[in-house]
């Protein structure tokens, strides 16, 4: 490239800033021939650029911000590469939230805190710490009765499998004063009738009235709290009306000297009823533990099922009129009437021994009330996974912060029950599987079994977790508080 394209004259050349590039006045005053590369031509341009030349300070802090602009753009490389390769910190968000939130936030906070960083209570600790004192009983109160080996199995047999399971668990206390309850281990339900057999309940109440009258008179504790912090069971058909037909139960009521105690019952409704005008707990009828285990090793939860609708029980053609009521309140009447002759409803009207095989190959079991709502029906049902039918209106279900009832099982509308087929077949086309699902949750069938020793889980243990949330009632605890 020829230097003439630089535009430097002679009086240029003779100037400071020729004089720079070392280019004399001589040598400008003859043309010259020199081919120059075109990155000299550059370097030549940004050396006369008037910017850098005129002012050396202005230079220097070019190249300082320009060092500057280096730096930021390297360690921002830097540092996106060591947050993309780091494994990530899981961490919960405190987002701002408006005052109405803020309580969801907090509890949202919590419970992920919680869940993610605690522990799983202990029994013990479900329990709250809490204590119970078996009170040791003349034999004529409990364990006389237990010659009949039908006291320990039949369906009210709930009385005795609880103080067994007490009697070993490690809530019991040998010290009365440090019980925060007091269990009254009386047998009511174990005198059956010579004639058809079924537990005749006509002593129950003076038999209760002289245990009563015996634990009063031997320690303290009775008259201290006037038995509000006593238990008893009523594992019969109206409870602690201790009767079984439910207008003479109604009657009668609750026994006086009951009605500041804790009674453990198999009846309960949602309505007001005299039966249940005490605090109480509503328990499930007994079914033998080992029975079910016996039955489901024959025929698993999970096994084929051949019967579409099964019910095996009383069912009167001709319902007696007993003091203006009928068993039933005729509804077992109405189902064989209607469905008798229905080859998908397998109904039998006599009990069979080993009719706990007929549960285990069925798809739903009939649960219909009988004198009283509940029925033992409903546990064999769930225990040996076959969908409860329930068809008893205004029931109150036993432990339904433990058993999820609502999933579990169907409840039909007495007036319904002629619609029983359809209602069948609708749910068997649309959710049976996840209604089977849920009951074949061995922990729901864990909670409605008495086990002994108890376990964690089983029916007494949701019994003493109920009791756990009556602990307001404890005499020791709330003598605490006062002082």
């Amino acid at each position: 490239m020829d230097i003439r394209r630089l535009s430097i004259g002679r009086g240029a050349c003779g100037s400071r800033r020729g004089r720079r590039l070392g280019i004399g006045r001589g040598a400008m005053d003859t043309p010259l021939d020199i081919t120059m590369s075109r990155g000299f031509y550059v370097r030549m341009r940004l050396f006369h650029n008037p910017r850098y030349s005129r002012n050396p300070e202005k230079s220097f802090w070019y190249r300082f911000f320009k060092w500057i602009l280096w730096f930021s753009l390297a360690f921002y490389f830097f540092s996106s590469f060591l947050i993309t390769h780091t494994t990530p910190t899981t961490f919960i968000s405190k987002a701002i939230v408006s005052p109405s939130k803020a309580s969801r936030a907090l509890i949202e906070e919590s419970s992920f805190k919680s869940s993610t960083l605690q522990e799983p209570k202990s029994p013990q600790g479900l329990l709250k710490g809490m204590k119970v004192y078996i009170y040791d009983m003349p034999s004529k109160y409990n364990s006389d009765w237990l010659s009949n080996e039908r006291c320990s199995n039949h369906l009210f047999a709930s009385e005795v499998a609880i103080h067994k399971a007490l009697m070993n668990s490690d809530v019991r206390t040998l010290e009365p004063r440090d019980a925060d309850f007091f269990f009254v281990p009386v047998y009511v339900s174990c005198n059956f009738s010579k004639v058809n057999g079924f537990p005749d309940i006509g002593h129950a109440r003076p038999l209760i009235s002289s245990a009563v009258q015996y634990i009063s008179t031997q320690l303290p504790f009775w008259n201290r709290s006037h038995g509000s912090d006593h238990v008893f069971v009523a594992s019969h058909d109206f409870g602690s009306c201790f009767h079984t037909m439910e207008d003479v139960a109604m009657a009668d009521g609750v026994p006086e000297l009951l009605r500041n105690s804790i009674i453990l019952q198999t009846f309960g409704v949602k309505y007001k009823h005299p039966c249940q005008d005490v605090e109480n707990v509503v328990i499930p009828p007994y079914v033998s533990p080992e029975d079910v285990r016996s039955t489901l090793e024959k025929s698993p939860l999970t096994g084929r099922r051949e019967i579409f609708a099964f019910f095996r029980g009383k069912m009167e053609v001709h319902p007696k009129n007993i003091s203006g009521r009928f068993y039933s309140k005729r509804l077992r009447t109405v189902i064989w009437q209607k469905y008798g002759n229905n080859r998908r409803f397998y109904l039998r009207r006599h009990r069979l021994a080993g009719y706990q095989s007929e549960i285990a190959n069925s798809i739903f079991c009939l649960a219909p009330l009988g004198w009283a709502p509940w029925s033992p029906r409903l546990v064999e049902s769930v225990v040996l996974g076959c969908v409860p039918v329930i068809i008893a209106d205004g029931i109150r279900l036993p432990f339904p912060s433990a058993v999820p009832w609502a999933e579990i099982s169907l409840t039909v509308a007495e007036k319904d029950v002629k619609k029983l087929g359809k209602i069948l077949e609708h749910v068997a086309a649309t959710n049976l599987t996840t209604i089977q699902k849920n009951l074949w949750d061995p922990n729901v069938r864990t909670a409605l079994l008495f086990n002994n020793p108890m376990e964690e889980g089983d029916a007494t243990f949701q019994v003493l977790v109920a009791l756990s949330e009556k602990l307001d009632r404890s005499h020791k605890r709330s003598k605490v508080l006062s002082q």
